[in-house]
C-alpha cells in the first residue's frame, strides 16, 4: 500500500523543505504552520481545528489517491495527530518524519537528561492527572493547554516544594524559559504560546542511571515491615491489615489518596510507593513530623497536614481513595465526608466492631458498594530453647466501599 500521507514535524521551529511539500494535493496543519510552509497553490488547505472534520477531508483525498501532507508541531508521533491518523487510515499509510519534540527541547535547554522524566498531557484533559503527577515524581513534563497552562498548574502546586521551568516559543526567535515557582506561575498570563512545562523536585533533577525509562517500576515489596517506619507505642497499621487496605485502594501515579488518621503515616508512605500523590491529615502534631521523616526515610513526597478530621478535609483536594484509620466517636462523620468527596474508594480500619455499622451505612449512603473482613493472624514468635509459638496480633475489621460508577456522577469535581 503507498504511503499516502506525509506526516511531518517542524520540530522546534524547524521550516518544512520543499520536496516534502512537493505533489501534495492536500495540506492539513495549524495555522502558523500553514502560512510559513510553502504550500502548493493547487493543493487543498485544512486548518486544523476539530479533528474528526480534518480526517474526513484526508479520506476523501486518500480515495482518489492524492497525496496527503500533515504538517505538526515536535514529534507528531509523541502524543499528537499520529495515532488519529494511525486509528483512521492505519499505520503502513503514513510515512512520519519526526521532528525534535517540545520535551526533548526543554530539557535540552535546562540541561538536563530526560530518560527519568515522567511526561504528562495537560491538553484537551483534566489537569489534575498532571497535578498528582508533579506532587509524586520529580521530574515531571506537563504538556499544557488552554486552560491547564503555567498559571492553573502553578496555583494547583502551591504547597509543593516544586520549581516550574515554563519554555515558550521553542525554536523561534520569541523562544523563552523562565525558571518560576508554583506562586509566581500561578500570578501571571503565559499566553498561548508555551510549548511545556516541566516540574522539578531540583535537589533530585539528576536521579539515577536507567536502563528504563519513564515513570519507575511499581515497588519490589508492599506491606513493608513495622520495624521500617517510626512509630509511637506501636500505634502503627500492622502490615497484615496494610496489605489487604493497599490491594483495595489500589494507589497508582496520577491519582490522589488521603491518608486520614495517619499516625506514623505507613499506608501513607505505601501509597506514595505506588506512585499516587499522597495527602497524610494527623491531629497530633509530634505525629506530623514523624510522618515526614517516615516519607523521608523511604525516598518519598507526603504532604502532611496538622488538624483533625472531618473539619480540615474542606482545605483538601479531592482524592480518589481514601484510608480512614483513625476517627473513634468521630468516624462516622469523617467517613461521610470521605465518601461524598472519593472519586474511587474509601477503606475503613477499625478495632472497635461497634463502630462497623455506621462506617457502614455511611459508606451504602453515598452510593458504594461495601464490603468488608475481619483480619486475625498470627506470627512467629521465638521461645527459650530454640522454639517458636504463634503469637496473635489484635484483630481489625477491615471495611471498603467501591463507587458504583453510576453515582459517580455526584463526586465534586
Amino acid at each position: 500500500m503507498n504511503r499516502l500521507i506525509t506526516v511531518f514535524g517542524t520540530g522546534t521551529g524547524a521550516p518544512v523543505p520543499a520536496e516534502v511539500l512537493a505533489g501534495a494535493r492536500l495540506v492539513v496543519g495549524g495555522r502558523r504552520h500553514l502560512e510559513s510552509a510553502a504550500v502548493p497553490e493547487d493543493a487543498e488547505r485544512v486548518v486544523l481545528g476539530p479533528l474528526a472534520p480534518a480526517l474526513d477531508v484526508v479520506e476523501r483525498h486518500l480515495d482518489k489517491q492524492d497525496r496527503v501532507v500533515v504538517l505538526a508541531s515536535g514529534d507528531p508521533g509523541f502524543f499528537g495527530i499520529v495515532r488519529a491518523l494511525a486509528e483512521r487510515f492505519g499505520s503502513e499509510r503514513l510515512d512520519v518524519r519526526a521532528g525534535v519534540s517540545s520535551v526533548a527541547a526543554a530539557f535540552a535547554r535546562a540541561g538536563l537528561p530526560w530518560d527519568d522524566a515522567v511526561v504528562v498531557s495537560a491538553h484537551g484533559r483534566d489537569l489534575r492527572t498532571a497535578v498528582h503527577v508533579c506532587r509524586a515524581r520529580p521530574k515531571v513534563a506537563v504538556l499544557t493547554g488552554p486552560g491547564s497552562g503555567p498559571a492553573e498548574l502553578g496555583a494547583a502546586l502551591k504547597h509543593e516544594a516544586r520549581v516550574l521551568l515554563v519554555a515558550t516559543a521553542l525554536g523561534s526567535a520569541d523562544e523563552r524559559v523562565e525558571r518560576v515557582t508554583p506562586a509566581q506561575a500561578a500570578a501571571r498570563d503565559w499566553g498561548t504560546a508555551v510549548s511545556v512545562v516541566l516540574c522539578l523536585d531540583e535537589a533530585r533533577a539528576l536521579g539515577p542511571v536507567r536502563t528504563v525509562a519513564g515513570a519507575p517500576a511499581g515497588p519490589a515489596g508492599w506491606a513493608l515491615d513495622e520495624a521500617g517506619f517510626a512509630h509511637r507505642d506501636s500505634m502503627i497499621t500492622k502490615f497484615e491489615v496494610r496489605a489487604l487496605a493497599l490491594a483495595r485502594l489500589g494507589p497508582r501515579l496520577g491519582e490522589h489518596v488521603w491518608d486520614i488518621g495517619a499516625g506514623s503515616g505507613s499506608v501513607a508512605v505505601e501509597c506514595a510507593r505506588f506512585g499516587a500523590a499522597v495527602t497524610a491529615v494527623e491531629k497530633t502534631r509530634d505525629g506530623v513530623e514523624r510522618i515526614r521523616a517516615n516519607a523521608a526515610a523511604h525516598g518519598v513526597d507526603v504532604r502532611a497536614v496538622h488538624g483533625a478530621a472531618p473539619t480540615v478535609l474542606s482545605d483538601l483536594d479531592d482524592p480518589d481513595a481514601v484510608f480512614v484509620g483513625g476517627g473513634g466517636r468521630e468516624l462516622p462523620a469523617i467517613v461521610t465526608a470521605c465518601a461524598r468527596r472519593a472519586r474511587r474508594t474509601v477503606v475503613v480500619a477499625m478495632a472497635a466492631l461497634d463502630r462497623v455499622p455506621a462506617a457502614r451505612a455511611a459508606l451504602l449512603g453515598a452510593g458504594f458498594a461495601c464490603d468488608g473482613v475481619l483480619l486475625q493472624s498470627s506470627r512467629l514468635a521465638p521461645l527459650p530453647g530454640e522454639v517458636t509459638r504463634l503469637a496473635a496480633t489484635n484483630p481489625v475489621f477491615l471495611l471498603w466501599g467501591v463507587r458504583n460508577p453510576v453515582s459517580h456522577e455526584g463526586v465534586a469535581q
